[in-house]
């Protein structure tokens, strides 16, 4: 093996380990989970015992790739039964997913599914070297995540974007997110204010389809909201994007 190629697997460790890390904190468990040693080998990917089920996605961006996450029946029971009625699994890890991808660096999760633990690992396997670190919770194996990594593909030309001129898209603008627990959910009333994680005079985005294409100052216009375009993000810059 080159030097080259082990200084690359060992970046890439480093970076798995960092995700796993930063996707521990919001996996739902009994006990804080714990991010384990990680592990290159596809032949050694630690399951754990009682694996039920797999939330896959894919990674675009500044990189790309595929992310799965196991999850033990605990977990999987634990949002079956959560005190707000039934929880779909896939949305339920979306938040765990998205900090995960945010330490790679601008990186958009998509087509987040539930698959079987085993087969979602053997697509990994098929793309290319994949990380796994166990999530640990009072030394009992609760979930394992394991991510695999390629390089950016090369953007079409612009131009290639003109089949798609007249497709309607589903456009929104968000002002600003929260998290909160479900026992604060649950005490919510009318009347109540909910503080989100943006400042008064930040700019809302602008996201096409889920993917932020600009930013901007909330106006009215005809007794209706409106945003007033104040930048565009270089990656729909340089998909043709124009102000």
């Amino acid at each position: 093996m080159s030097t080259d190629t082990t200084q690359d697997s060992q970046t890439i460790t480093a970076v798995v380990a960092a995700a796993a890390r930063a996707a521990a904190g919001l996996v739902p468990a009994a006990s804080e989970l714990v991010a384990g040693t990680p592990v290159s080998d596809p032949d050694t990917v630690p399951l754990p015992p009682n694996a039920a089920s797999a939330v896959a996605a894919g990674l675009s961006g500044e990189v790309s790739g595929d992310v799965v996450l196991v999850l033990s029946a605990d977990v999987v029971e634990a949002l079956s039964n959560s005190p707000v009625g039934k929880m779909d699994v896939a949305a339920a890890l979306r938040p765990a997913l998205e900090a995960a991808a945010a330490t790679l660096g601008r990186v958009r999760v998509a087509s987040e599914r539930l698959e079987e633990p085993v087969a979602a690992l053997d697509g990994l396997r098929d793309k290319g070297m994949l990380v796994a670190v166990p999530l640990m919770a009072g030394g009992e194996h609760q979930a394992t995540f394991a991510l695999q990594v390629t390089l950016p593909a090369a953007r079409a030309a612009s131009g290639s974007l003109d089949l798609l001129r007249h497709v309607a898209m589903e456009v929104t603008v968000e002002i600003g997110r929260t998290r909160m627990t479900v026992q604060e959910l649950l005490s919510l009333h009318p009347g109540e204010v909910v503080e989100l994680d943006r400042a008064a005079s930040a700019p809302a985005d602008l996201l096409v389809n889920g993917t932020l294409i600009a930013r901007g100052e909330v106006v009215v216009v005809d007794e209706d909201f409106g945003l007033r375009i104040s930048e565009i993000v270089s990656d729909a810059a340089e998909l043709g994007v124009t102000a």
